[in-house]
């Protein structure tokens, strides 16, 4: 082992919890909450015991589609088509809106609020 190597220390930085934003992306927000929103399908579906093709028709959707969400590609799938297909999956939905936590910016009138997903 190279001991100049190991002995180099090396820096971490803390992530803020979105790995999208920690990556620079414009949409991080919304890809993080289809990131969960997946994820929960994912989970169903396999605890369901479906293959691809039964979780597809169940679904509604095309069986590549579902392929490509189960490993993380879905911009082409809307959070609310996600949200059906978590209703479709016998899941009950409850969408709360309340104020933002934040304080509203002296120039931004209201503030900027945030989306959040919970699994009960």
């Amino acid at each position: 082992m190279n001991t100049a190597i190991a002995n180099t220390p090396i820096a971490i930085e803390p992530g803020s919890g979105n790995v999208y934003a920690d990556l620079g992306l414009a949409d991080a927000q919304e890809m993080l909450v289809k990131a969960k929103l997946a994820s929960k399908i994912a989970e169903i579906i396999q605890h369901q015991k479906l293959t691809q093709q039964q979780a597809a028709e169940l679904l509604a959707m095309p069986q590549p589609k579902v392929s490509l969400m189960l490993r993380g590609q879905f911009r082409g799938i809307s959070e609310s088509k996600m949200l059906d297909c978590l209703a479709r999956l016998g899941r009950d939905i409850d969408i709360v809106v309340k104020p933002a936590r934040r304080k509203a910016k002296p120039d931004a009138p209201g503030g900027t609020g945030r989306v959040n997903v919970v699994f009960a």
